[in-house]
C-alpha cells in the first residue's frame, strides 16, 4: 500500500450555498422555546469549514449575534462539543485539540501522536504559526515542557519541520538508512533509539516507503515488526503512526476510531476530534478501511457506541444519517 491513495471526504461544499438563508435557519431553530437541533445539524453537518465561516460571518453582521456562542447557550453536552467543533477552521481546531492535550495535569501523548506524527511539512508549518498566534507562545517550547526523552526529540523534529520535502527520493540512500536501522537494532545488543527517531523524522514520506521495502529486503521482517521488537513506549507509538501513515493514513485512523470505541466507555474526545478533523480530508478511505479492517460498517460501529443528537451529528459527517 502507498501513501499516494486518492483522498474522498465524506463533507464537500453544498451546492447553490446561501450563507444568509443558512444563518437565519440557524437563529430560527434557536430562538423562542426549544431548540431544533436536527435544522443545526441540517446546516453545518452538511456545509464545508469554508462555508460554515462565511456563515458565521453572516450570522454576525446580518443578525448583529455571535454564532458560536448562541450555540454554546443552546446545546450542550457531547453534541456540543461536535458542533462547536464545527465551526472552528482546521488549523485552529487541532491548535485547540493540542493545547487541550498538554494543559493541566499530566499530558495526552496519543493525542498528540495522532495529530502531529502523519502531518507533512507544510501542514506542520500551518499548525505551528497558528499555535503561537493563538497561545502567544511557541509550540516547540509548550510541547518540551509536557514530554521529555527521545519522544521529546521526535515531536521537536516534526514540528521544526526537519522533514524532507514531499518527492524527496533517493534509493542508494534508502538501502544506506535501511542498514543504519539494521544496525541500530536488530544488528546489536540493545537499541540505538537516536537512529531510529532521526530517520523516521528527517526522511520524506516517499523516501521512507522505499526505506520500508529495503529494510523487508534486507532483514526479512517489517519495520513494524522491528520498531515492536527495540522501542516502547510513546515512541514506539509515535514511529508506528508514522509508519502506518506512510503505508496508508486512512488505515491508521481506521484502528484510532476502532481502538475510541472499543471496551469499556468511548474515548469521545477521540472519536469526534478524528470524525470532524478527517471529514474533509480522507474519511471516506477511513470508512473502507474501518469496514474492510472489522468486517463493519463505520457508521453502524458509531450508531452503537453513541446516543440521542451526538450519534446523529456524527453519523451525518460520517456519511449516514
Amino acid at each position: 500500500m502507498s501513501w499516494y491513495y486518492t483522498p474522498k471526504p465524506t463533507v464537500v461544499p453544498v451546492d447553490g450555498f446561501d450563507a444568509s438563508a443558512d444563518a437565519n435557519a440557524l437563529r430560527a431553530a434557536m430562538k423562542g422555546f426549544g431548540t431544533d437541533e436536527q435544522a443545526i445539524m441540517d446546516v453545518l453537518c452538511a456545509r464545508s469549514s469554508q462555508q460554515r465561516q462565511q456563515i458565521l460571518e453572516q450570522y454576525s453582521s446580518e443578525l448583529g449575534r455571535d454564532l458560536i456562542e448562541d450555540l454554546k447557550s443552546e446545546l450542550g453536552g457531547k453534541f456540543e462539543d461536535v458542533i462547536v467543533a464545527l465551526m472552528v477552521p482546521a488549523e485552529k481546531y487541532l491548535c485547540k485539540q493540542l493545547h487541550k492535550a498538554m494543559d493541566g495535569m499530566g499530558t495526552n501523548e496519543d493525542a498528540l501522536i495522532e495529530i502531529l506524527c502523519p502531518q507533512t511539512n507544510e501542514e506542520v508549518k500551518k499548525i505551528v504559526d497558528c499555535y503561537e498566534e493563538m497561545y502567544n507562545r511557541p509550540l516547540a517550547e509548550h510541547l518540551c515542557s509536557e514530554t521529555d526523552g527521545s519522544f521529546r526529540r521526535l515531536l521537536t523534529m516534526i514540528i521544526v519541520g526537519a522533514r524532507d520535502p514531499q518527492g524527496t527520493v533517493d534509493e542508494e540512500l534508502a538501502k544506506e538508512q535501511a542498514n543504519q536501522l539494521y544496525n541500530a537494532g536488530e544488528g546489536k545488543l540493545g537499541t540505538d533509539e537516536e537512529v531510529f527517531y532521526k530517520i523516521l523524522a528527517h526522511a520524506s514520506f516517499d523516501q521512507l516507503e522505499i526505506l520500508f521495502e529495503e529494510y523487508k529486503k534486507l532483514s526479512g521482517r517489517t519495520i513494524e515488526q522491528a520498531l515492536k521488537d527495540e522501542l516502547s513506549g510513546e515512541l514506539l507509538d509515535a514511529l508506528s503512526a508514522i509508519v502506518e501513515c506512510v503505508q496508508m493514513a486512512p488505515h491508521y485512523f481506521a484502528k484510532r476510531l476502532h481502538k475510541a470505541m472499543d471496551g469499556a466507555g468511548t474515548d469521545d474526545a477521540s472519536l469526534i476530534r478524528i470524525i470532524v478533523s478527517r471529514s474533509e480530508i480522507d474519511l471516506q478511505n477511513i470508512k473502507d478501511e474501518y469496514e474492510q479492517l472489522y468486517n463493519k460498517t463505520l457508521v453502524s460501529a458509531v450508531r452503537g457506541e453513541c446516543s440521542g443528537d451526538y450519534k446523529r451529528a456524527l453519523c451525518a459527517l460520517v456519511g449516514d444519517a
